[in-house]
């Protein structure tokens, strides 16, 4: 799993990670929000979803104390990082900012 995700975040396109858990009431807020900004963005960005209970390993790679933690990443690089619900015009906004 590590090495797909590595592969993911490595790609030449704009790959969204929200890392989440079941048990988390503002992480189910979030997945109807990321519905509507990946309708909006098509396919100008990848939205992977990342249990943080079933993949501990990736969770502590990247520091993920809370949930929902969103983290925008290209060509292996992190571009914008936040925890907690964003609406889906501030996550359409901020991606869109990342457009090359």
């Amino acid at each position: 799993m590590i090495e797909k995700f590595s592969n993911l975040i490595h790609q030449n396109e704009l790959v969204l990670v929200d890392f989440y858990a079941e048990w988390c009431g503002p992480c189910k807020t979030m997945s109807p929000i990321l519905q509507e900004a990946k309708g909006v963005l098509k396919d100008a960005v990848r939205i992977i979803k990342i249990n943080v209970d079933q993949y501990q390993d990736l969770a502590n790679e990247f520091s993920v104390r809370g949930v929902p933690t969103l983290i925008l990443f290209k060509q292996g690089k992190m571009l914008w990082r936040q925890s907690g619900v964003v609406s889906s015009r501030d996550l359409v906004s901020i991606i869109q900012s990342h457009f090359n």
